[in-house]
């Protein structure tokens, strides 16, 4: 038997509630190793459950569903590819695909898993109300036919536990370390990109800080054999999904409004050459949006 939507549903709920409290471009996203550690939890849990209450279950789940603004039929526990939505960002004009790097990491996933879906980029204004009235707007929102999930590293490992091929997660040790290289690494940007005026004291402390995560990664990636992440860098995982749209992010920063202050070629040579691997990556380039929907996206923030 394999787990059904239903118990990834309470843990996600209870992930997002988690998750919310931490929203924010500045503020660490939950660790990948925590979440999948939830998930394993929670398949042993499922293996324990009888069938009749597992009915019983999807009954009073669909109702819960029909609450939350999706009233679309059962079709069964476990799911099935296709009918799936994902609504991002948009950019500057309203309709093309906006900035946000989470929204990114979840493209990458849907890409490297070859999952077909639409992308609606959305405002404000053009988001649909039941996102709205039960989601917070929150997006990147996923919506697999009766399903809804927000929050990038729920939505990555909901696609990676029931579409498995091919496995994008690590073991749990080796995931846990990885995440302990680049924790702190979005921040740390964010940070140092929305800081005006540029180059006073407090954005030189705010650039040494960010050199420090990336002493981290470099030393990570030094001692690894393969290109990627995890392990001995041999497979791509979805702590790599994860970091190479934010390492993309940085780089147009540091070009843009810092004027190349962080030399990452010359200080930092194992992560410039994972930069260039994982950038060449089909499912990146697939999902890429224009340098200039960075510079607009990171304008915006240094503005407020």
């Amino acid at each position: 038997q394999r787990p059904t939507k239903l118990w990834f549903r309470r843990i996600h709920q209870k992930m997002a509630n988690k998750m919310r409290r931490n929203r924010g471009i500045t503020l660490p996203c939950l660790s990948l190793f925590a979440v999948f550690s939830l998930l394993l939890d929670a398949a042993s849990s499922f293996m324990t459950i009888s069938q009749p209450n597992a009915f019983s279950r999807s009954t009073h789940s669909l109702q819960m569903v029909r609450n939350r603004g999706l009233e679309i039929r059962e079709e069964g526990a476990t799911p099935l590819p296709g009918g799936m939505t994902l609504y991002i960002k948009a950019g500057p004009d309203g309709k093309s695909v906006g900035d946000c790097p989470f929204a990114h990491y979840v493209r990458i996933v849907l890409h490297e898993k070859g999952l077909e879906y639409d992308v609606r980029p959305s405002t404000q204004d053009t988001k649909p109300q039941w996102l709205i009235d039960y989601y917070e707007g929150s997006m990147p929102a996923l919506r697999h036919r009766k399903e809804c999930y927000t929050e990038s590293d729920v939505i990555a490992q909901y696609l990676d536990f029931f579409f498995q091929e091919p496995p994008l997660s690590g073991k749990k040790k080796l995931m846990a370390a990885t995440q302990e290289a680049i924790d702190g690494f979005f921040p740390a940007v964010a940070k140092y990109l929305k800081h005006t005026p540029d180059g006073d004291d407090d954005d030189a402390a705010l650039r040494k800080t960010l050199e420090g995560v990336l002493g981290r990664i470099e030393q990570h990636l030094s001692e690894k054999s393969g290109p990627f992440l995890v392990g001995d860098g041999a497979e791509f995982t979805l702590a790599d999904a994860s970091l190479a749209p934010k390492l993309f992010h940085m780089q147009v920063g540091l070009q843009k409004f810092k004027d190349n202050a962080i030399n990452v070629s010359e200080q930092f040579p194992a992560v410039q050459e994972y930069m260039t691997a994982i950038f060449d990556r089909p499912s990146f380039k697939e999902t890429l949006y224009s340098e200039e929907t960075i510079v607009w996206g990171w304008s915006n923030a240094r503005e407020n």
